[in-house]
């Protein structure tokens, strides 16, 4: 199987994967699988931060989120601690589904482990290829789920808001920051006024 067909093999499994879930997202009016439409979101984003991504981060993007629906937040009960501990489970679980389709296209071993080792994350900060997921993802995040989450939380006071800002901009590189502070402006004006205010002497 050639290169192309590797990749085009190992993210039409992904999409098949993810268009299993149950849940449901609207995109283009359309109501579609909700981890597929993340993942098409995760897509795009990879390729306005870096035009010519190479097959791992196609993979690694795409795969984010696979069949997360499957380990649901609720099992691992309340709680920061609990919380992390799912994450961090999720990014396992991505990690070795991901690996699994690409050796079934064809991928080798030590591609499969690269790509596993991006998802879980391990190697944040250290590892080039990781923090490029990891800056697709929060730009996914700010474009099109921080104001329903916003929306979704009205018990978290004003503190906690700027804490998950600024958690969120600590987890980015200058590519992300650049590219967070052009969204920004397009933002509600609740939201900006808060994104404003937790980066006050922040930025690089």
């Amino acid at each position: 199987m050639s290169v192309s067909e590797r990749l085009a093999c190992t993210l039409s499994q992904i999409d098949k994967a993810n268009q299993a879930d149950p849940n449901r997202e609207e995109l283009g009016g359309e109501a579609l699988p909700r981890e597929y439409v993340y993942s098409l979101h995760m897509t795009r984003w990879l390729f306005e931060l870096e035009p010519e991504p190479g097959e791992r981060m196609q993979i690694a993007c795409r795969a984010q989120h696979i069949e997360r629906w499957t380990m649901p937040r609720s099992e691992f009960g309340e709680g920061r601690k609990n919380y992390y501990q799912w994450r961090q489970a999720c990014g396992r679980m991505h990690g070795r589904r991901a690996a699994e389709i690409m050796a079934e296209c064809g991928y080798p071993e030590e591609e499969c482990q690269r790509v596993e080792t991006i998802l879980t994350k391990r190697e944040l900060r250290q590892d080039p290829d990781t923090q490029l997921l990891e800056d697709v993802a929060c730009m996914v995040f700010l474009e099109r789920y921080f104001a329903p989450f916003y929306e979704e939380k009205p018990e978290y006071d004003r503190e906690k808001w700027l804490r998950i800002v600024r958690r969120t901009w600590g987890k980015m590189s200058p590519r992300g920051h650049e590219a967070a502070l052009k969204l920004a402006s397009g933002m509600p004006a609740h939201l900006l006024e808060l994104l404003q205010e937790a980066l006050a002497g922040t930025r690089e």
